[in-house]
C-alpha cells in the first residue's frame, strides 16, 4: 500500500479547513454542518450524520487519514498509473477523490486521461470539476487549479 503523499494532506487541510468551531463551544471542537455542496461534514471534510458529536482537532486528522488513505486506494484502484509518476500526480488526484468521491473519478473522462498519460488533458478535466449544488464554487475553482498545477508537474 502506497502512503497518502503529504502533498494531498496539504490540499486537503488547505482546501477543506477545520470548520464550524462556534464560539460557544470552550473546547473549541468541529460541530457538523452542511458543506456548499449539500452533505453534512464535520472537522476537514469528513462526511457525517447531522447528530455526530463535536469533535477536537486531533479526531478531525484523524478522520483526514482514513479518508485519505480510503482515496489513495480508489485512486489506484482506478489510475493504477499513478502509483509509478511523480508524487504530486498522485496527491493531486488523490484530493480530488477525497473531495468528489471514487464513483466521481471510477466514470470520468479524467480517469482516462491519466490512465493516457495526457496531462494537459487531465489537468484541462480537473478545471471542469469547479460545480457544487449546481453553480460554480470559487473555492473549487481555486482547489482544482493546485491540483492540476501539480499534475503537471514534470
Amino acid at each position: 500500500m502506497i502512503a497518502v503523499p503529504p502533498q494531498a494532506i496539504e490540499l486537503a487541510k488547505r482546501f477543506e479547513g477545520f470548520h464550524r468551531v462556534p464560539k460557544h463551544d470552550p473546547l473549541r471542537r468541529a460541530h457538523p454542518y452542511i458543506c456548499p455542496a449539500g452533505y453534512h461534514t464535520i472537522g476537514f471534510g469528513h462526511l457525517c450524520r447531522p447528530d455526530h458529536p463535536p469533535i477536537t482537532e486531533a479526531e478531525g486528522e484523524a478522520y483526514l487519514m482514513l479518508d485519505l488513505t480510503k482515496a489513495v486506494e480508489a485512486t489506484l484502484r482506478y489510475c493504477p498509473v499513478l502509483a509509478v509518476e511523480e508524487q504530486g500526480r498522485l496527491a493531486a488526484i488523490v484530493d480530488f477523490t477525497f473531495n468528489l468521491g471514487a464513483g466521481r473519478l471510477q466514470t470520468s473522462t479524467l480517469r482516462r486521461c491519466l490512465n493516457e498519460r495526457a496531462w494537459p488533458a487531465a489537468a484541462d478535466e480537473l478545471r471542469r470539476w469547479v460545480y457544487g449544488g449546481g453553480r460554480v464554487l470559487p473555492g473549487l475553482v481555486v482547489r482544482r487549479q493546485a491540483e492540476a498545477n501539480l499534475l503537471l508537474i514534470t
